[in-house]
């Protein structure tokens, strides 16, 4: 049988009004629409479902039957139908995330496109910046959440650990330390350093791991983005420690620096604010992302 749900809904309008005009003006429709409805599914099904007068539309034995079993069907199924469309509207519209330069160039990218895959009506806007913006937009509330690395304790935050980075040595291929499978820290004593300045939230970071082992800095470039310390390496300028997620181009090599060190990779919100349902799927995502 090639019975509708617009037949249905008709049906059933008209047995609870028991009136043409009435059941019309419930479903937005015309009363004719109405009637042809009601005609087209007596006529599928082969029966009569309402005794018509000039007074009043009473349902038929068969008529009654249908009404209470297809109200609880119809309900049912808009129940269904809501949530279906509650979870597309889910889906739905943009988010905002800020990220340092290094996770926007190794950790974003992936994300970004995974979430292009699954959610094509998911917008998400990156909001490239040093790791202090990041901090700022995340409290001032210009994103939804942020990827950062661990800033020092305060209660301004919620964290979470998604990742953690080592550091390694970059230099030329035919720097002496390259010739080492795994470099000690204290072998960069009296070496020409090219680093991330203090802009970076792996600046803090690394000269920590220097001072810890009595390491004399010999600092002779810092700048604000990983590319720029590469061409500086690549020009013979000194040696850079990186973290693994940022590699260099191919001109140059990489090496574990021992012991290791490494940085923690965060996803960060605003204390006890609660994160949009869009904003948690793309939060989700990067930790399934960072986890593989």
């Amino acid at each position: 049988m090639n019975i509708t749900l617009r037949q249905l809904r008709a049906f059933l309008a008209v047995a609870r009004q028991q009136h043409f005009r009435r059941a019309s003006e419930s479903l937005h429709l015309s009363q004719p629409a109405v009637s042809r409805h009601i005609a087209d599914l007596e006529g599928e099904l082969g029966l009569r479902l309402f005794d018509r007068n000039t007074r009043e539309v009473v349902p038929t034995e068969a008529g009654r039957y249908l009404e209470s079993a297809i109200g609880r069907v119809l309900d049912e199924l808009e129940g269904v139908l809501a949530h279906i469309h509650s979870e597309g509207e889910r889906r739905r519209g943009k988010v905002h995330v800020a990220s340092v330069p290094t996770l926007s160039a190794s950790l974003m990218p992936p994300c970004i496109a995974d979430c292009a895959q699954r959610y094509p009506e998911l917008t998400i806007q990156l909001h490239d910046q040093a790791q202090t913006l990041v901090l700022d937009s995340v409290l001032g509330g210009e994103v939804d959440f942020g990827v950062a690395i661990d800033p020092p304790a305060g209660g301004e935050f919620d964290r979470e650990l998604i990742l953690r980075d080592p550091f390694v040595l970059v230099c030329r291929p035919d720097h002496p330390l390259a010739r080492l499978d795994r470099v000690p820290w204290r072998r960069l004593q009296g070496q020409a350093l090219v680093l991330l300045d203090y802009s970076s939230g792996s600046r803090r970071l690394i000269d920590h791991a220097l001072a810890s082992r009595g390491v004399q800095a010999d600092i002779v470039q810092q700048t604000g983005h990983t590319l720029t310390a590469f061409r500086m390496v690549e020009a013979g300028l000194g040696i850079s420690v990186s973290p693994a997620l940022s590699p260099p181009p191919p001109t140059l090599v990489t090496r574990p620096l021992t012991p290791l060190e490494h940085r923690d990779v965060v996803l960060l919100k605003r204390r006890q604010r609660s994160l949009s349902p869009l904003a948690t799927l793309v939060w989700e995502r990067l930790r399934a992302l960072a986890a593989g």
